[in-house]
């Protein structure tokens, strides 16, 4: 966490410039350390510069994150007045009354409309399609791709791949050809690999890595309303789609069953792959020459179609939702008021934050600001996510002990996997009374 006495001393001066004798309130936001805090707290010294409320962004590690947070919110601690908490958390937050019900707020603002409207739906709405909402959309986030520009474009190059599979190397449409992509750069004698994607198994890099293939084949990870899965996790869209996830392992460097954004992030810097998957909040470095020295050289893309012609992304990023422990939850709402301004909503994607504001995303001057902020703008309106249900970390480590075997060691089948998890998760919904 970065803080400034800079806007502390402003907001004071604005304060007794304007001659009010109020006493400025303090507000504390908590969230993950990441540069998107740093962002967020210098969008909150400009609102204390406009009405002297203090706002500190408090952070911790990643790692200890939900664990602080829940740990404060169970306490029903007044610690923080808002929390950027992730988007599987609504679920267990709302159900247990953490967080303030914010339906009237998006009511009153059309929030529905004013922001992305696939990002109210996962960043916000709980349960699914109840049109009762706990959470603004802030840090909106998906999974996205970087690709080597200077191997797709050498002449050379485009000569062999259009002579062996028919048709122009270029950034993938489809699924489909980025599998040939990944295959025709796949070189382990040159040290070249063609794609990197996640693998991580300890919390949902895997998963979210396989849901970008999922979504994209027409699947579903069950019916978030009735909490189905049977016939749907394990689907033939999704086994094939499992599938190719699994092929697409097969082209990725040595080592990379452990695999998440820091390593995907060093296969495009470190010269090793030529499409690696992440987060769009992790190009930033991909476009800075200081760390990544193929900077000039990166591309971007957004997630490609399936076979059917679908085309979605796993959700990544947080929405920011008011404590209900909060001692100052007046002073809160009034911070999130003027967070969903169309001009704040500007400012915030200038300072490198991630809007999921609609307006602001179609513009041409946000599409225009960075290289992959396009293919930002196009996946936004099409993301899906995970579980937002309380027991979601449960249903993460089933997912995890099903379906890393298989794509990691090529142990058993994908419909084998999937079978399995349908009865997992049809036996933990049944333990928490839902699926009755």
């Amino acid at each position: 966490m970065r803080k400034t006495m800079t806007g502390l001393v402003a907001g004071v001066g604005l304060m007794w410039a304007c001659g009010t004798s109020a006493q400025a309130q303090e507000l504390t936001i908590f969230w993950a350390e990441w540069d998107p805090a740093n962002y967020l707290q210098e969008l909150a010294n400009e609102y204390e510069a406009e009405t002297g409320v203090k706002v500190t962004v408090e952070t911790t590690p990643w790692a200890d994150f939900q664990t602080k947070a829940f740990t404060e919110f169970n306490a029903k601690g007044s610690a923080y007045d808002l929390v950027v908490g992730d988007s599987q958390w609504i679920g267990a937050a709302s159900e247990a009354g953490h967080y303030v019900d914010l339906t009237d707020f998006f009511t009153k603002h059309n929030l529905t409309q004013v922001m992305a409207p696939a990002t109210v739906k996962y960043y916000s709405e709980y349960p699914a399609n109840s049109k009762k909402y706990w959470s603004i959309p802030a840090e909106g986030d998906a999974v996205g791709w970087s690709y080597r520009k200077d191997w797709f474009e050498d002449p050379k190059e485009m000569e062999a791949f259009k002579a062996k599979y028919g048709y122009d190397l270029a950034p993938p449409k489809t699924w489909a050809q980025m599998r040939d992509i990944a295959e025709f750069f796949h070189r382990p004698d040159q040290k070249r690999y063609g794609i990197a994607i996640y693998t991580d198994n300890s919390y949902d890099g895997l998963v979210m890595g396989v849901e970008n293939a999922i979504f994209s084949f027409g699947g579903e990870l069950g019916d978030y309303q009735n909490y189905k899965v049977d016939g749907i996790i394990n689907s033939e869209k999704n086994v094939k789609a499992l599938e190719l996830y699994r092929e697409l392992y097969g082209f990725t460097p040595p080592g990379w069953a452990k695999s998440f954004f820091v390593e995907n992030n060093q296969a495009i810097t470190e010269n090793l792959a030529a499409m690696s998957m992440n987060y769009f909040a992790f190009f930033p470095a991909l476009v800075n020459e200081a760390s990544n020295p193929n900077a000039k050289v990166t591309g971007f893309f957004a997630n490609p179609a399936g076979p059917n012609g679908e085309q979605f992304a796993a959700l990544g990023g947080q929405g920011i939702s008011v404590i209900s422990y909060s001692k100052n939850q007046e002073e809160a709402m009034k911070f999130l008021e003027w967070f969903i301004k169309d001009e704040t909503q500007k400012r915030w994607a200038e300072l490198g934050g991630y809007t999921a504001s609609a307006k602001v995303l179609e513009s041409p001057e946000f599409q225009n600001a960075t290289p992959y902020n396009k293919a930002f703008y196009e996946t936004m309106f099409k993301v899906k996510d995970f579980w937002a249900t309380p027991e979601y970390a449960e249903l993460l480590i089933q997912a995890n002990q099903r379906i890393y075997p298989f794509v990691t060691a090529g142990q058993g089948t994908a419909k084998e996997a999937l079978d399995a998890l349908a009865a997992d998760w049809n036996a933990t919904f049944k333990k928490y009374g839902r699926n009755k």
